[in-house]
C-alpha cells in the first residue's frame, strides 16, 4: 500500500485519493501531490498595491461612513499603527481619533 503524505493545512495521516487530487477528511482541504507547498499567510496590499505590515500608517484615500452612525472618516485621514487580520471581510483592524475602534478594508486605504 502507498503512502500518502498528511494534510498540509492540518496534517492529518488520512488523506485519501481522489483522481489527480488528495483530499483530507478532517479539514476538507483538497490539493495536488505534484504541486509544492504553497504558504498559506495571504499578503495585504493597499489601493495602490503595496504590501501592507502591522504597525504601517495608511491614509484614507475615500470619504468612509461609519455605520451606524452619522460620523465619516474624511479622505486623508492618517490611521496609525494599524493590525491586519483575515476575519471577515475586513482587513484592518484599527484606532481612529476622535471616532475609536474601526475595521476597514485595505482597497480604502493607501500607505503613508
Amino acid at each position: 500500500m502507498s503512502q500518502l503524505p498528511a494534510c498540509p493545512k492540518c496534517e492529518s495521516p488520512y488523506a485519501y485519493a481522489d483522481g489527480a487530487i488528495l483530499v483530507c477528511p478532517e479539514c476538507a482541504h483538497e490539493w495536488s501531490p505534484n504541486e509544492p507547498a504553497a504558504d498559506e499567510s495571504k499578503t495585504f496590499r493597499d489601493a495602490n498595491g503595496n504590501e501592507l505590515q502591522d504597525g504601517d500608517t495608511v491614509t484614507v484615500i475615500k470619504d468612509l461612513k461609519v455605520k451606524g452612525s452619522s460620523l465619516v472618516v474624511k479622505v486623508g485621514t492618517k490611521v496609525k499603527s494599524i493590525r491586519l487580520t483575515e476575519e471577515g471581510d475586513h482587513d484592518i483592524d484599527c484606532k481612529i481619533d476622535g471616532i475609536g475602534p474601526m475595521k476597514l478594508k485595505t482597497e480604502f486605504v493607501k500607505k503613508a
